[in-house]
């Protein structure tokens, strides 16, 4: 799994250890009973913890106990009853394609970090990318000549996700133009996006420019890169795509996950009932 997945297991395993050590008799994994698990429920709600986060440390657990059973520790599964909090699926905030058009076109293209960004913002739109997705983007990974590119998602799984012709464009440009004159660091010279000095850029680094970009377009909203992502889900809903296609695009494990696009736009959906609904 990635380093960040191993140390969000590695703190729920963590936080477990420290709820036991405040128990009269300290708690053995091998010991701790459903209402154990229970009473650390209500531990970590009274830390303050939102439901999201409570149910993920809990998922956490459960994979060690299934681990525990697994590797015969233990005989039952002391988690196996127990019920996550309920979680209230919050849609995620989008840009309208006029954002998303004000953010590229404040872009100062004359500058070489300008060249950069607007690739960077072409291609996460344009592709739906995960943060870390786009940072780790290899050279060797780009099949633009087919308009594809293979992207490395969680987990180590890989997809091949189209790249339309602004984002290609936007692409050959940086590498072919910018890039290429770079003096770039031993180790990074396969990564297609690179700082001043030749190495990868951070996922920080991004968040700023997105930031500074916004300020300078005169937008009022949060926006991160998962933002775009977001919008690219919900414009090709909006636009009629395939579900199943957009879940395949954005590497999404389940169905479930990318159906919260449907619920996004309430204007469309009312639009969709005043077309095709007869008793509209």
């Amino acid at each position: 799994m990635s380093d960040h997945s191993i140390e969000a297991y590695s703190g729920d395993i963590d936080k477990l250890n420290q709820f036991s050590d405040i128990q009269i008799i300290k708690l053995k994994p091998e010991d701790v009973t459903l209402t154990d698990l229970r009473q650390f429920i209500a531990w970590i709600n009274e830390l303050g913890m939102i439901p999201s986060s409570q149910a993920r440390i809990l998922s956490g657990i459960k994979s060690f106990y299934k681990y525990l059973l697994m590797e015969d520790i233990i005989k039952s599964d002391p988690s196996e009853l127990l019920e996550s909090p309920k979680i209230q699926r919050k849609l995620p905030d989008t840009l309208s394609i006029n954002d998303v058009n004000k953010l590229i076109d404040a872009i100062d293209v004359s500058k070489p970090e300008g060249v950069r960004n607007k690739a960077i913002l072409e291609v996460m739109y344009g592709c739906g990318l995960r943060v870390s997705e786009l940072t780790e983007l290899k050279l060797s990974n780009l099949y633009l000549e087919i308009e594809f590119i293979k992207v490395v998602g969680k987990g180590s799984k890989e997809r091949l996700v189209p790249i339309g012709g602004s984002a290609a464009k936007a692409l050959k440009l940086w590498i072919e133009q910018v890039r290429v004159h770079n003096v770039i660091k031993r180790g990074e010279e396969d990564l297609v996006f690179l700082n001043r000095r030749g190495t990868r850029l951070s996922r920080v680094y991004i968040f700023m420019v997105i930031k500074q970009l916004a300020e300078f377009a005169g937008l009022n909203k949060i926006i991160s890169p998962h933002t775009f992502r977001h919008s690219f889900a919900t414009h090709l809903v909006e636009g009629g795509a395939d579900l199943r296609a957009v879940q395949e695009m954005l590497g999404h494990e389940s169905i479930t996950t990318t159906e919260i696009y449907t619920h996004l736009d309430r204007e469309y959906l009312k639009g969709t009932i005043i077309q095709y609904h007869p008793r509209s």
